[in-house]
């Protein structure tokens, strides 16, 4: 409202100093940067003699992300009385453009009393990775400035780096409740609950709240432990503002917490802030993993060729050989193993040392030492267990399951303790078993079953948080190795699970006791026992309103596609009652698939599929027809 009323005045008095200051600094606190920087120019070209007006030019450029500009501003200054805010400014800018050591050598300049400079100080170690040594600046500055939202949001973010989560989980929440209480009018969490809120927008209110940086956190930590509905929910929680006010860590943050349900906006999201002078550094090396995860690898060399400058600057060695290895993959099979296997045999070398040096602390009791090298092997196993899988993928995608088993036998010493190291190696001994000779197939469902039930029974108060599939082929193993009870009593406990969550929301869709049913059926069709096989993947999808879905149906058609190649070679004959059935199973399909999708298109799809033809409804009316054919009706 006062920047209104100023722009008013100054059309009839533009050359108003009070004015012009007045509006820069409604500019400045609105956030509008670009604006303020136009009013302090005026300013400063006006009055030169005046450096506090040069200073707020060059804060409201450093403000706006042009960081060389803020730096020649700068230089402009030589009043001692405000030197060590130009210090602070030139060490602001040295951050922003990622040269620490030059931001380090401007802060040493300050002095050393000053709480600013042992805060900024802080921020440079927190870069160093030395968050012990910023957490403890940090947590003396709050006894000085009290819990200063800001600061407190610091603290929470060196505990999350530290894995201390429930601690940066505590100090996040201080800082939402603090904004609840003190600010009602930023109506946060509202939006969650389905109310149509206006716009707070980015006012210096919002700003010094803190309240963005500690829902983000909040949302990172809920992401790393897997619980994916609270992340997104604590995202929507935020104070609601227009798209176009979102800041880069928000929208950053949006595109990847909804990347599975509306993956063309999170790339958008994403190509945007690549786009922009200042976004989150992990952008780039989010957006290259996703376009190689939804297989545009062409789209992905594309963006490191054309962001060569960002490449040393914003992704680790590492991550840069993982990613040029995952494109060489698709004209180099041969190479990519090799690759893969340089980079396991260099991880798996850290991973031994630091092992060595954990003991080593261990043993003089030098706790300190004993965590950081507990740190450096979690970090150092998060990056090996990817190159080992997509290395096992190649052999997996080969179908060549007893190399695959080598590959996972070699990593046994460092990864046994994995689950995700545990659920490859079974779902390869399960593969196995369905392609060895007789006399093996028992061991090898046996072994897989060992490598299943741990993970299955660590989930067993909530079994529908484990993966369908994972119990499924459980379920199988179970079947063929005779432990038929087994198999029951799991489906049994699956079966009331769901009835349970049908009870408290019966418009959900849950899939898994359908999944392990059509698993168990394909079984049976792959045995040739079509007639029970069928049977039991006709009943797997009742009722259709909840079982029938993109999966579900994926896996029922391959069954019914195999039924009638069988019956057109005339090597399968079905009983009269079995033929009404199938009939009448498609035209209950027919009805009911209308929206459900045969296929989830790629979200950059360029010729997409026919609405028509990309619906369930549209296949089961075909294979009616079509097993109407085979069988001359």
């Amino acid at each position: 409202e006062a920047s209104e009323l100023l722009l008013e005045k100054l059309q009839l008095y533009p050359k108003s100093r009070a004015g012009l200051s007045l509006l820069g600094f409604c500019y400045y606190h609105m956030q509008a940067y670009d604006d303020a920087v136009e009013c302090y120019e005026q300013l400063h070209l006006s009055y030169p003699d005046v450096d506090e007006y040069k200073l707020y030019y060059a804060q409201s450029l450093y403000k706006s992300g042009s960081l060389q500009e803020a730096t020649k501003a700068s230089f402009m200054l030589d009043k001692p009385s405000i030197a060590p805010k130009i210090l602070k400014l030139q060490a602001g800018v040295k951050y922003v453009e990622g040269d620490y050591p030059a931001a380090k050598t401007l802060v040493e300049q300050c002095p050393p009393e000053d709480v600013d400079s042992q805060i900024n100080m802080a921020c440079l170690l927190f870069q160093e990775d030395q968050y012990e040594e910023a957490l403890s600046i940090f947590l003396k500055a709050m006894e000085v400035l009290g819990k200063k939202p800001d600061l407190v949001y610091n603290i929470a973010l060196c505990y999350y780096k530290l894995r201390h989560e429930p601690s940066a989980s505590k100090y996040a929440a201080d800082i939402v409740e603090m904004a609840i209480k003190e600010h009602p009018e930023l109506s946060i969490g509202l939006a969650t609950e389905g109310m149509d809120m206006r716009s707070v927008g980015n006012t210096l209110v919002l700003h010094e709240t803190s309240v963005i940086e500690a829902f983000n956190l909040r949302a990172a930590i809920l992401w790393k432990n897997k619980d994916y509905t609270q992340a997104r929910r604590s995202l929507t929680d935020l104070p609601p503002r227009a798209v176009e006010e979102l800041d880069p860590v928000t929208l950053h943050n949006q595109a990847l917490t909804n990347m599975d349900t509306k993956p063309t906006e999170g790339f958008e999201k994403l190509q945007f802030l690549l786009q922009q002078p200042i976004c989150p550094p992990e952008t780039f090396g989010n957006l290259l993993l996703l376009y190689c995860k939804h297989e545009y690898y062409d789209l992905a060399a594309d963006v490191l060729a054309e962001n060569a400058h960002l490449t040393f600057k914003l992704l680790s060695p590492f991550l840069y050989q993982f990613l040029e290895t995952l494109i060489v993959q698709q004209t180099s099979v041969e190479d990519a193993f090799s690759r893969y296997e340089d980079q396991s045999v260099s991880l798996a070398d850290d991973l031994r040392r630091y092992t060595k040096k954990v003991q080593e602390y261990r043993v003089s009791r030098d706790d300190d030492a004993a965590r950081k090298a507990i740190k450096q092997y979690d970090d150092t196993m998060q990056k090996y267990l990817p190159v080992l899988m997509h290395q096992a993928k190649i052999y997996w995608d080969q179908k060549n399951f007893p190399a695959l088993e080598k590959v996972f036998r070699k990593s046994v010493d460092k990864c046994n303790d994995q689950e995700t190291w545990k659920l490859n190696v079974a779902h390869t001994l399960f593969m196995q078993a369905q392609e060895k000779n007789a006399r093996f197939v028992d061991n090898k469902y046996k072994e897989a079953i060992n490598f299943y039930e741990p993970i299955v029974k660590k989930h067993y108060e909530e079994l529908l948080g484990v993966s369908a599939i994972v119990l499924a082929n459980l379920c199988v193993s179970y079947i063929m190795t005779s432990h038929n009870d087994e198999a029951e009593e799991l489906m049994r406990r699956i079966e009331k699970e769901e009835e349970h969550v049908a009870y408290e929301d019966p418009d959900s869709k849950l899939y898994h006791l359908c999944i392990v049913n059509l698993v168990i059926g394909t079984l049976y069709c792959a045995k040739g026992n079509y007639e029970f096989g069928i049977s039991r993947v006709m009943k797997s999808l009742e009722p259709y309103n909840r079982k029938l879905g993109t999966d579900t149906w994926f896996y029922a058609k391959r069954c019914f596609l195999s039924l009638m190649e069988s019956m057109a070679k005339q090597m399968v004959f079905l009983k009269d009652n079995i033929v009404t059935e199938i009939l009448q199973f498609f035209q209950h399909i027919e009805g009911y698939g209308r929206k459900v999708q045969v296929l989830v298109e790629q979200p950059l799809e360029q010729d997409p599929m026919h609405e028509g033809k990309n619906s369930v409804t549209y296949e089961a009316r075909y294979l009616r027809n079509l097993f109407l054919i085979i069988n001359d009706i």
